[in-house]
């Protein structure tokens, strides 16, 4: 295993990675900016180092200053969590360069999945199945009614590189297509430094299914189930729960085996997510994220498998501890990302925690790197913490997560709480009757 570990992230995924590092007997060292000194990892880390000011791209973004961490430190290993560094193949292979292990897939595997045309090429050649749509980059209008045509409107056309909604505009007919290139291709160029897009098919109420897999780097490859993230706004995740509720039996196994085989022909390394569009039965791949998922604690609640902790022992040679065999799915788990945001503007609202009372009791976790006093930064993403709940099935899963988050306290700031208090007594909720346009219907309905 490895001699020390430095978490090359903040908040509650440093704290989460850094608790798996220490069941293994692990050193670990966080970096932080200057705005995070009192943070929760920072205390509870084995050593610590400031790595700039507030900034991201001064600190958390510095490849520079994290390389002087782990000479400073000794560290032989970095785990970059997700967001910022987590797929940039760039940092992958400068540290592989400098003899320190990402832990994370192989640099290759990260560029060519970070691309989306050729992600979805790959997917194809893999035996996974994919939505309709251009073979590669679309830049005349001429070449993008001519796609359009042969798939069938509506259409959407989305950046090759980058995601978040950015670059990804709807065309319901040929008249419109050209403005849609032309504006998807300026937002992609202004927000990723490359106006490259593609098209594909609109589907119109589709669901998001992902499956959570993880590689050996040797040829084996397993899946841990999936995960329904239909709940969303403005191409955010919101409320994520697994398994779906869309899902029988067979189609679980179906698009997990296919996913397994997937990963052990591309000969992937440790922790991946491929994620879907699910209509009418039918999955069409979206894209694939080559790293750690903030939604992966609820696969880990329905198979007891620790993510971060296999993610390290692949990383470090050891291989997974666990076979597809061992893969047991048990019982309902669901999530809520409690933002620091007005409930209804979700504008951001930074500041100091005055009181906090986190809920408890049976099934019930809390990933979360705040505390009472806490003062809140503005600088960086809004995710204050993540409400976890494990029951038997679905309907005992939500009777719980209404009681814990009728439990759950946080004063002094706006968050999301009052949210989900509300969408949790909601029938189609409730009835697990929504697709990834249900959330913003709703808030739009709200606001009326």
């Amino acid at each position: 295993m490895f001699k020390k570990v430095l978490i090359a992230n903040r908040g509650e995924i440093a704290l989460r990675i850094l608790r798996a590092c220490k069941e293994l007997g692990i050193p670990t060292v966080a970096v932080h900016s200057t705005a995070d000194e009192s943070a929760m990892h920072v205390r509870l880390a084995d050593e610590s180092v400031c790595i700039g000011p507030p900034a991201s791209k001064d600190s958390y973004l510095n490849i520079h200053e994290i390389l002087a961490a782990c000479e400073i430190t000794g560290a032989d290993a970095i785990h970059p969590g997700y967001g910022f560094l987590s797929e940039n193949a760039k940092f992958a292979d400068i540290l592989k360069e400098h003899d320190i292990t990402f832990i994370g897939p192989s640099a290759d595997h990260i560029r060519v999945m970070g691309d989306k045309i050729e992600a979805k090429n790959t997917a194809k050649r893999l035996g996974i199945p994919v939505v309709p749509g251009s073979d590669g980059a679309i830049t005349e209008d001429t070449e993008a009614k001519r796609v359009a045509a042969e798939i069938g409107y509506p259409v959407i056309i989305k950046a090759a590189s980058g995601g978040g909604g950015r670059g990804m505009k709807v065309a319901l007919n040929e008249a419109s297509i050209s403005e849609a290139l032309h504006t998807a291709r300026s937002e992609a160029g202004a927000a990723f430094g490359d106006d490259a897009v593609y098209i594909e098919k609109y589907l119109s109420t589709p669901r998001h299914i992902e499956v959570q897999v993880m590689g050996d780097g040797k040829g084996g490859g397993i899946h841990l189930g999936e995960r329904d993230c239909s709940l969303q706004r403005r191409h955010q995740k919101v409320l994520e729960e697994a398994t779906s509720p869309a899902l029988d039996e067979a189609g679980r196994q179906k698009i997990g085996d296919i996913c397994a085989k997937a990963i052990q022909g591309l000969g992937y390394s440790g922790a991946g997510t491929i994620e879907f569009l699910w209509e009418n039965g039918e999955f069409y791949f979206i894209e694939m994220n080559t790293r750690l998922q903030v939604e992966h604690p609820i696969t880990e609640m329905i198979t007891r498998i620790d993510l971060v902790t296999e993610q390290l022992r692949v990383a470090s040679g050891a291989g997974m501890s666990v076979k597809q065999e061992d893969v047991i799915i048990t019982g309902h788990a669901i999530e809520c990302r409690i933002n620091a945001e007005h409930p209804k503007t979700f504008v951001p609202s930074p500041g100091t925690i005055s009181y906090y009372h986190p809920p408890g009791g049976l099934g019930v976790r809390v990933d979360s790197g705040v505390y009472q006093g806490y003062k809140i930064p503005p600088y960086y993403d809004s995710l204050i913490g993540k409400l976890i709940v494990h029951a038997r099935t679905r309907e005992e899963c939500l009777a719980r997560l209404r009681r814990a988050l009728d439990e759950f306290v946080v004063d002094g700031i706006e968050t999301t709480l009052p949210l989900f208090r509300d969408l949790v007594t909601n029938p189609d909720i409730i009835a697990g009757t929504y697709d990834i346009h249900w959330l913003e219907k709703y808030l739009a309905s709200k606001a009326d």
